[in-house]
């Protein structure tokens, strides 16, 4: 039984590295279907409850501040890929229906929660805030949830399987649907897909990480970010707590993301390493989260599958609805939703079934997600918990 922090954490991060390596070397189809930080979360949950982990004060100490840290710092990270100007140029309709998908994924998500409430556990309408974080977002968004809501460890497993069971049947079903466009777009009376123009340097927002990364450009992101986070943590614990929602990590997540966005229109958004360093951040932070979770109450995880659908069926009827008042098209609404609820990942790849030109248009929808997620989940939050 491990009682050092350092050793634990040191065991942690070895585990997500092997999960990294396989994934990366892998040939095998599971690792397109089911991303790395299940298995890190998994792995995690099965050490505790296997009782690799003691309890100590050690371990405790160092699962809160390495997490406190590494939080905001990666944060600011994804967020430097964020840049309001270019996501402006995509025009009101494409704006416009994805806050529209945004809002129906919200309301899927209070409905559900209505009906089978009495079927959850307790702290379910924490989790369900960190996931509507990352079906408006991504995971990062419901990684800065899960610590400001203090979401149960193994309720946040749930959210982890919706995450990935849910998620990956949608996928498959947007990527169904791309051949009936002209069918989808003469039942709506939907125009001409007109997509405003997107230059080269939009295309080429979230490719200029190719270049080389070095010891020089690895420092200064580390450096860096782990020192804006300590100022965001610091000045978040001098700001006053406003209900259930906003609290000390609260500011310091809305403060790294103001530093994020800022940092996005400057020079030192072109710096290559940040994807790489933000993923480091979050696979070591899902690896501790997992490392306080047991799988006591996995029983109870078909309720949250269910429910999983449900939210996506409620926001498919509403989306559905708007595209026929208002004449809108396939490709808009697809891309709108998966932006959403894939992201980064997906988005682009739907956009390029449709179009490779229309790919730009993808990525920028799913970053506007990033920035918006976790201030979506929050608002999601304010409504369960009010129910």
């Amino acid at each position: 039984m491990i009682q050092d922090g350092i050793v634990y954490l040191s065991v942690l991060l070895a585990f997500a590295a092997l999960v990294a390596l396989a994934e990366q070397k892998s040939r095998s189809k599971l690792f397109k279907a089911v991303p790395g930080i299940i298995f890190i979360y998994i792995g995690g949950a099965l050490m505790q409850t296997m009782g690799v982990f003691g309890t100590s004060e050690s371990i405790d100490q160092t699962y809160s501040t390495v997490r406190s840290v590494l939080l905001p710092a990666m944060l600011i990270l994804m967020l430097l890929h964020c840049d309001l100007r270019k996501i402006i140029k995509m025009g009101p309709k494409i704006l416009l229906t994805f806050f529209a998908a945004s809002l129906t994924i919200i309301l899927g998500f209070t409905i559900t929660y209505v009906l089978f409430k009495g079927l959850y556990a307790e702290g379910t309408w924490k989790a369900f805030a960190a996931l509507s974080g990352s079906w408006t977002g991504g995971s990062a968004n419901m990684v800065a949830l899960q610590s400001i809501l203090s979401v149960p460890e193994n309720i946040f497993g749930y959210a982890l399987i919706m995450d990935t069971v849910n998620y990956s049947i949608w996928v498959m079903f947007m990527f169904w649907l791309v051949p009936f466009a002209d069918r989808f777009n003469r039942w709506t009376k939907a125009n001409t897909v007109t997509i405003p123009a997107v230059n080269d340097q939009i295309a080429a927002a979230n490719e200029n990480r190719s270049a080389s990364i070095g010891f020089t450009e690895l420092m200064m992101i580390i450096g860096f970010s782990l020192l804006l986070s300590t100022i965001c943590t610091k000045i978040g614990n001098t700001l006053p707590e406003i209900g259930d929602v906003f609290n000390a990590s609260t500011w310091a997540v809305v403060i790294a993301s103001i530093i994020g966005m800022v940092l996005a229109m400057t020079k030192v958004a072109d710096i290559p390493g940040t994807n790489e360093v933000s993923k480091v951040m979050l696979y070591t932070i899902i690896a501790l989260i997992a490392s306080q979770a047991d799988f006591s109450q996995l029983f109870q995880a078909p309720i949250y599958i269910v429910s999983g659908f449900m939210i996506l069926l409620i926001h498919a009827v509403l989306m559905l609805v708007l595209a026929k008042l208002f004449k809108l098209d396939l490709f808009t609404m697809g891309v709108a939703s998966l932006a959403n609820i894939g992201g980064v990942a997906s988005a682009p790849i739907l956009a390029g079934a449709y179009h490779q030109s229309l790919i730009p248009v993808g990525i920028l929808m799913a970053l506007l997600g990033n920035l918006l997620g976790t201030y979506y989940g929050l608002l999601t939050a304010h409504i369960l918990s009010s129910l």
